[in-house]
């Protein structure tokens, strides 16, 4: 799909998912989302762009059969200017609700001149799992905490997008659950601290399955150093992907949620740093802090659209699922060597400084990311720590 169609369908496509979502009786979920997929081959380009072939139904290859008609929708006011997502709106929903009175359902195939074809799925019953259809990306997946959380919202019934940088790690990640969930998850490359890098992978996120409903950002780096000793470039670097990736990634987020109307949750990973910093830490520390503010920021300015932004703050997860921490494999050599540690120590180490001793993984992590994912009270601005109980790091 080349970019200037990719980049019209990013804009238009959330909308007409928004509009097509139907309405629940649940204050905390008022919409049952749907997958929406765009069709862009040149049967589907042709088909949509030939208005004789859309009254006549006389449907591509490729495309999944209906007996209702095609809903024609022009895309000339993608070049409006400002009002562009209002006039968008407007001329949608009186065109779905000319369908729907004329034909008795909402249309399942959209024809975009130009753009191709959105075929729609089924909304999913109340009885499926509670994220069925729920479209969920999480940022520096490729690790102990992403790995956990992905599988978590897998088995939730979300349909997955795994970001990270490029390389075979994420590749081996995406393909290890691709066999767990055939059809439901893509691997994106995506640099969170470029903003052309973002927004072409949540554009991918949207062309792919229709739009996005939840959202984790998890991609952080650490490093070991005393302020005395602190160079100043290895602090910017925690600073643009701890900082202004979380920033980046906010702000790509938030309109994309505005612009479909429906809601959606935001789960920002924070860290008991943020109470409770550590000496040597202090890069890490402040920049997690930044960011933490910033998901609580991003609480207040979207909670007008129903856009729940929490936090999570977790203590040290070495590994999941075979999976280890990138964190923990930079910082973790330093750790061990200032207590005497091996790998097997340093875990004990941390997991007896909790009040239960407990081993904190990546599995209860995911948990506490579903709590706030699947809106099980009506929350926002807050943080679960998962730490196994740690004094110092209680709020005060």
């Amino acid at each position: 799909m080349n970019r200037p169609v990719r980049d019209k369908l990013a804009q238009l496509v959330p909308i007409i998912r928004g509009l097509l979502s139907d309405r629940t009786n649940d204050e905390d979920r008022p919409f049952r989302s749907v997958i929406v997929t765009s069709v862009t081959t040149p049967e589907a380009m042709g088909f949509a762009a030939s208005p004789e072939s859309v009254q006549k139904n006389n449907w591509p290859s490729g495309l999944p059969q209906s007996d209702a008609p095609p809903l024609l929708v022009q895309t000339t006011l993608l070049h409006s200017g400002e009002k562009t997502d209002e006039l968008l709106k407007q001329h949608i929903q009186e065109k779905v609700d000319d369908y729907t009175t004329k034909h008795g359902c909402k249309p399942r195939i959209i024809c975009l001149p130009g753009l191709g074809v959105l075929c729609l799925g089924l909304s999913a019953p109340a009885e499926d799992p509670p994220l069925k259809d729920k479209v969920a990306v999480v940022t520096g997946a490729a690790g102990a905490i992403g790995y956990g959380v992905c599988k978590a919202l897998l088995a939730n019934g979300c349909y997955l997008a795994g970001t990270d940088l490029p390389g075979q790690r994420l590749n081996d990640f995406a393909a290890e659950l691709t066999a767990i969930a055939p059809g439901r998850v893509i691997g994106l490359a995506m640099d969170v601290t470029d903003e052309r890098s973002v927004a072409d992978a949540l554009a991918e996120i949207i062309c792919t399955w229709g739009g996005i409903d939840i959202a984790v950002i998890n991609a952080g780096i650490a490093m070991v150093s005393h302020l005395k000793d602190m160079d100043l470039e290895a602090f910017r670097r925690l600073e643009r992907v701890n900082v202004e990736g979380t920033l980046l990634t906010l702000s790509q987020l938030a309109r994309h949620f505005i612009r479909q109307a429906i809601g959606g949750d935001i789960i920002v990973m924070s860290t008991k740093n943020v109470p409770s910093p550590g000496a040597g830490f202090g890069a890490y520390s402040a920049t997690k802090a930044a960011c933490h503010q910033l998901g609580r920021i991003a609480s207040l300015e979207l909670a007008p659209y129903d856009v729940r932004v929490n936090m999570v703050a977790p203590d040290a997860v070495f590994s999941e699922g075979g999976h280890k921490s990138g964190l923990w494999e930079q910082v973790g050599p330093d750790r061990m060597k200032a207590r005497g540690l091996d790998e097997k120590g340093l875990q004990e180490y941390y997991r007896n400084r909790n009040l239960l001793r407990a081993r904190v993984t990546g599995r209860h992590v995911a948990n506490a990311v579903l709590f706030f994912a699947t809106r099980q009270t009506p929350t926002t601005g807050a943080t679960i720590p998962v730490d196994g109980g740690l004094p110092d790091a209680t709020p005060r």
